[in-house]
């Protein structure tokens, strides 16, 4: 069904399998607003019977009622936020589940397209923002629909011209302000999911590379971009205010017309019914409108998980038309052997060695994947290079730093492999970086080792000089062991290995 609303699949997809805890919040969303309701009612007539100076036991129940009934509008409604915030919890948490099978089962490129702010994004509040739909969209429209019914069926039975105004006035303060609210926000929402991905991509393209940046000069460009994207954000957020708050007033207006229609109505049937229902005739108004005050909000939130739902179920589908990753045939591999990925980026390389870490054979064994990206962690040097073998001694650990060209950097550090890498790659420049995530791979037994842009940030001696010893058998690896690595550029002495050439396609 390729026209479904995606809000509508996904919800329903949460809510499927809790719908006996939406229906509970929901009739105590539904207990707790009516019991407004009845305490209008009752309030009513207490008055009036209290105007009639009848005896107090004649009181007593009503006042009784009143009491319970403020009693226990508090308390079911603390009882449906619990109802309500558990199914939202618990799908949310669903959603984030989903949404990472749904990643880890997809191929590489569906992830590898997106920049890491925007992935971080969809994940984190594109997910809050789908969950909220249920307790701050689905829950106050379905109590609203029942109280606005129950209400206007009471007041149909002292007055049928009240009643119809009351009906007309709660469509209009419950469709209408949802609606001019709901286009209100569209378009700022939409902006705004554009500006929020483009400022976190450059807030942590600042953060992951403020070295760098700052070296050439480029740091306080990109952090004037980040902050730049915000204002634009904030300027889009500021032009939806003026029909959001026309829409905010409109509530109250169909309140005010609703109350006055019921006074016209109660006057002229003064005279032929009971103070007492002249008196609910009057209030009951007041009190079916607190329903239909949360609708306004209700219709934005809806506006904004359809956003967030969209966006979501865009995360796992691979990007239509456009540049597309080339079909390579599989690569023969044995073991010896040393290969070099090369292309420009966004050619497929990453996905390549990603595709050939996944089909492993019984002739090449375990293949090791050791990505650009791989994450330091806040722990000492020692441990960072465990996580490759955890059981290589510091002997193999000192030799594979010096491989790489770190033997300086260790003997400077104040307790060599015990030094904690404070914060992780934040301890470290971009080069050092690269150098130690290689160092892994050394230390690492698998027979097959796939290395991604092993020498970026390096400076070209460096870096010409590790890919001709990644490349030579022998050299860095043990000559029976198979290395294929991509990169953007091959030394010209290292043309003798087997060289594959990926380019991108429109």
């Amino acid at each position: 069904m390729p026209n479904t609303d995606p809000l509508l699949r996904l919800t329903v997809d949460l809510l499927r399998p809790r719908l006996g805890r939406l229906l509970l919040a929901t009739l105590l969303g539904v207990l707790s607003l009516g019991s407004a309701l009845a305490l209008a009612g009752i309030a009513a007539w207490l008055i009036t019977r209290a105007w009639q100076m009848p005896p107090v036991l004649d009181l007593t129940v009503a006042a009784v009622a009143v009491r319970a009934l403020g009693i226990s509008r508090g308390v079911l409604g603390y009882c449906q936020r619990l109802a309500a915030h558990d199914t939202a919890l618990r799908a949310a948490g669903e959603a984030r589940t989903g949404i990472y099978r749904a990643l880890a089962e997809a191929p590489p490129e569906v992830s590898m397209r997106l920049p890491g702010g925007e992935l971080v994004n969809r994940v984190g509040t594109s997910v809050d923002d789908l969950a909220d739909v249920i307790v701050r969209a689905v829950l106050p429209i379905a109590v609203a629909v029942v109280l606005s019914t129950a209400a206007v069926g009471v007041l149909a039975v002292i007055s049928v011209p009240s009643a119809v105004l009351l009906a007309g006035c709660l469509l209009v303060a419950g469709v209408v302000a949802p609606a001019l609210a709901a286009r209100a926000v569209t378009a700022a929402e939409t902006a705004a999911v554009s500006h929020h991905a483009d400022r976190d991509v450059a807030a942590m393209l600042a953060l992951d590379h403020a070295p760098e940046l700052r070296v050439c000069g480029r740091l306080d460009d990109v952090v004037a971009e980040a902050q730049r994207h915000q204002r634009d954000w904030g300027r889009a957020a500021d032009r939806a205010a003026a029909p959001a708050a026309l829409a905010a007033a409109i509530p109250g207006a169909a309140m005010g017309a609703a109350v006055l229609g019921a006074a016209v109505a109660g006057i002229a049937l003064a005279g032929s019914v009971a103070p007492m229902t002249v008196a609910i005739l009057m209030l009951l108004p007041l009190s079916a409108f607190e329903a239909t005050t949360a609708l306004p909000a209700a219709a934005v939130q809806l506006t904004r998980s359809r956003i967030a739902a969209r966006r979501l179920l865009d995360l796992t589908r691979p990007a239509p038309g456009g540049r597309t990753r080339p079909v390579v045939p599989p690569i023969p591999l044995r073991p010896g052997d040393r290969v070099a990925v090369t292309g420009p980026s966004g050619s497929g390389k990453t996905t390549l060695l990603m595709a050939m870490a996944e089909s492993a054979d019984d002739l090449t064994g375990a293949r090791g994947f050791f990505a650009e990206d791989a994450h330091l962690f806040s722990t000492t040097v020692r441990d960072n290079l465990l996580v490759a073998r955890g059981d290589a001694t510091d002997d193999e650990l000192r030799s594979a730093l010096a491989a790489v060209g770190l033997r300086a950097w260790l003997d400077g550090l104040p307790d060599g492999l015990s030094t904690v890498l404070v914060g992780g790659a934040a301890a470290v420049s971009a080069g050092q970086r690269r150098r130690l995530l290689l160092a892994r791979a050394l230390i690492s037994t698998f027979p097959v080792v796939l290395l991604d842009e092993p020498t970026e940030h390096l400076d070209a001696g460096d870096a010409a000089r590790l890919l001709t010893e990644l490349l030579t058998p022998g050299a860095l690896f043990p000559a029976d062991r198979t290395v294929v690595v991509a990169t953007h550029h091959l030394p010209d002495d290292a043309l003798a290995c087997l060289r594959l050439n990926l380019a991108v396609s429109r």
